[in-house]
């Protein structure tokens, strides 16, 4: 999936985001129950954003999916994302 153009694309813009900007992405997209190629990208190359800067993401990947179920705050100086609510 990594190699896609529309993945390339979403880690592209992804890459000139600050944390907090890409913790509103990620909460924009809880209980959305829609589904596509184009959101897996997104989805894909999100999770993987906060991996290359280090960012625990295990509250809410588990190495094979995402789950979008509640919103998540970045948690500083733990450096991981906390599911919330």
């Amino acid at each position: 999936m990594q190699q896609h153009i529309y993945y390339t694309k979403y880690a592209l813009q992804f890459a000139d985001m600050q944390i907090p900007e890409l913790v509103t992405i990620f909460n924009a997209q809880v209980q959305s129950r829609s589904w596509s190629s184009m959101r897996a990208y997104h989805d894909q190359a999100l999770i993987d954003e906060f991996q290359r800067r280090g960012i625990d993401v295990s509250n809410i990947y588990d190495g094979k999916s995402v789950t979008f179920a509640r919103p998540v705050r970045y948690d500083l100086p733990d450096n991981k994302l906390i599911a919330i609510g």
